[in-house]
């Protein structure tokens, strides 16, 4: 095995290997968790492997989900059963073997407000639902929906209004903090071999008459630019995936459309549950979900042709969301409530229908051109699937003989240990001197990889103090995140390694100096780099903040891009090499 960290050191490794102009077996275009498990899925098959991503990892779709992983409920309406199977079987291997660490139960209210017939319907449902959560070769993973009374609903949510509802349906499904999930994949991907490199733009594809040989790419930390021969290239770039394709010079076989959703954060105290909610609107369904010391209220499901780097959330959103969820609480959300807003856009197959919630989540590989994989559309939860069929398809490009996906066997850094480590929680406390609440904490987020975590604390014990600023986080994290999980900049740390950046209410400005001076000495920053990545996080802030009040997406995109990105995106001039 080599080293599972994504450290300065590691990035130079990736970068010199992806340019020495070795062919690989595969390179994988796209740091999401589609591509992250691209990479997986063909280093564990034996394969040779580079990874590459323009951004930060997980920095587009993949950390602004609604961080559920579930089957989707409302799939069962549309009849797209197999859909449904798919992602209960998946739900099932994540919670029980794959990432045990990162991914883990949370029930559900769904509140009725018509008697006799919505509770035979809609308890059909979830029977069905919770029944086939049992048809692969693992448990459900979570328990088993139950039927509740009106005062017992209310019991377990007392923020509800008595009169929005005559009963209630309790069910379960789980939730993972998505950035950190593709964080762990791509660390997975590194131990087995397989070269990762973040803030690397791909520029233009290598061809050789038809055949797509590789690729041209931008490392945008260093300003190289080099070739990457590949045998078999993936395109996994969800939303971008038109954009890549275009550098092939023909008409993508498939398109992709993008759907814009958004979600607030709202402190825990401002709604009274124990549990989380589901609600129907009159095109989806609205989640209200517990988020540790929060809850995220989502989300909208709208047409997006605008910036796809950075979606911008309008005012019209946020008071979407909040008349949807006052529809049912007692005390009324307001604007003053919303601690943090993000958006995020859905890759979906474009299709026939005008309303993008009922494009399909379905995924959909395709060679549009010899020596290059398409891998279009799915969702967060079924990634390990989409992943496999990308790779075998890369397979067939590669003739021989290549072992068959084994990532259902593979548990993810952190999982293996993990439940001794739970276990061990309270010695581990009294061991690095931190109140128990904070080691779970801990478990939480790194599983067994928390002896490498607490490694630092032992050798500087000021880093189990609480980060100024983010008191739910420790200043060792911020370090970590550096030295080992492949954050490059302060915007890294605050909005996807930690979530600062939405869960307190100034937005991460009074944590970002804090944040910038422990990672200073990981990435050799001095004082004048330490301010400029504070003046960037304080730009990115302000625009977000104006954007969320603008009242369309037109205005509200381009107060956002108002805002520089953090590396500058320079791409050279370059020709499609013959």
């Amino acid at each position: 095995m080599h080293p599972a960290t994504l450290s300065p050191a590691a990035r130079e490794r990736s970068l010199a290997a992806l340019g020495s102009g070795q062919e690989l077996d595969v390179l994988v275009i796209g740091g999401g968790v589609t591509g992250a498990g691209c990479a997986l899925d063909a280093v564990t098959r034996g394969l040779s492997v580079g990874l590459v991503e323009a951004r930060d990892w997980a920095s587009g779709t993949s950390s602004r989900s609604s961080k559920l992983i579930h089957g989707g409920l409302r799939y069962l309406e549309m009849l797209d059963f197999g859909l449904v199977r798919e992602a209960l079987r998946e739900r099932g291997l994540l919670l029980q073997r794959l990432a045990p660490h990162l991914v883990r139960p949370v029930p559900f209210l769904y509140p009725l407000r018509h008697r006799g017939w919505e509770r035979l319907y809609a308890g059909a449902g979830v029977l069905l639902y919770d029944t086939m959560s049992l048809s692969g070769n693992h448990a459900r993973g979570v328990p088993a929906h139950r039927h509740l009374s009106r005062r017992a609903a209310l019991r377990a949510c007392p923020s509800l209004r008595p009169e929005a509802l005559v009963g209630a349906l309790q069910y379960y499904d789980a939730q993972v903090d998505d950035a950190r999930l593709v964080t762990f994949l791509v660390r997975t991907a590194a131990a087995h071999g397989a070269h990762p490199l973040s803030r690397a733009r791909v520029v233009n594809l290598l061809r050789e008459g038809a055949r797509v040989t590789g690729a041209r790419v931008h490392d945008q930390e260093t300003d190289q630019v080099f070739e990457v021969r590949a045998r078999q290239v993936v395109n996994a770039t969800g939303v971008w995936t038109d954009d890549i394709q275009a550098l092939v010079g023909e008409r993508a076989p498939v398109q992709v459309r993008a759907s814009k959703g958004i979600h607030l954060v709202v402190p825990r105290d401002r709604i009274r549950s124990t549990t989380g909610l589901i609600l129907r609107t009159e095109s989806s369904v609205l989640f209200v979900i517990p988020w540790d010391r929060h809850w995220l209220i989502g989300t909208t499901d709208t047409d997006w042709d605008l910036d796809k780097a950075h979606p911008a959330a309008t005012g019209r959103d946020i008071d979407y969301l909040l008349e949807r969820v006052n529809t049912m609480l007692a005390t009324p959300l307001t604007r003053d409530d919303v601690a943090g807003v993000y958006a995020g856009l859905r890759p979906l197959l474009s299709g026939e229908s005008d309303a993008t919630a009922k494009l399909s989540r379905e995924h959909t590989v395709v060679t549009p051109a010899p020596g290059l994989v398409l891998v279009a559309g799915g969702k967060y939860t079924t990634y390990r699937v989409m992943a496999r069929d990308a790779v075998d398809e890369a397979v067939r490009g590669l003739g021989g003989s290549v072992p068959a996906s084994c990532t259902d066997q593979v548990p993810l850094l952190g999982a293996e240990g993990h439940v001794a480590r739970w276990n061990q929680r309270r010695r581990l406390a009294q061991q690095v001197g931190l109140h128990v609440d904070r080691v779970e904490h801990l478990l939480r987020r790194y599983g067994a990889a928390v002896d490498e975590v607490l490694a630092l604390l032992r050798a500087d014990p000021t880093l189990g103090e609480p980060l100024d600023g983010a008191e739910d986080y420790l200043r060792v994290e911020v370090v970590y995140a550096a030295s080992a999980e492949g954050a490059l900049h302060l915007e890294d740390v605050l909005t996807r390694r930690t979530h600062v950046s939405i869960e307190s209410f100034d937005r991460g400005l009074t944590a970002a100096r804090p944040a910038a001076r422990l990672m200073a000495p990981v990435l050799g920053w001095d004082d004048e780099r330490i301010e400029r990545e504070v003046a960037h996080y304080v730009a990115r802030v302000e625009a977000e903040r104006a954007a969320n009040e603008q009242p369309d997406d037109a205005t509200a995109d381009a107060v956002r891009l108002g805002a520089p990105e953090v590396v500058p995106a320079v791409v050279p001039a370059v020709a499609v090499a013959a």
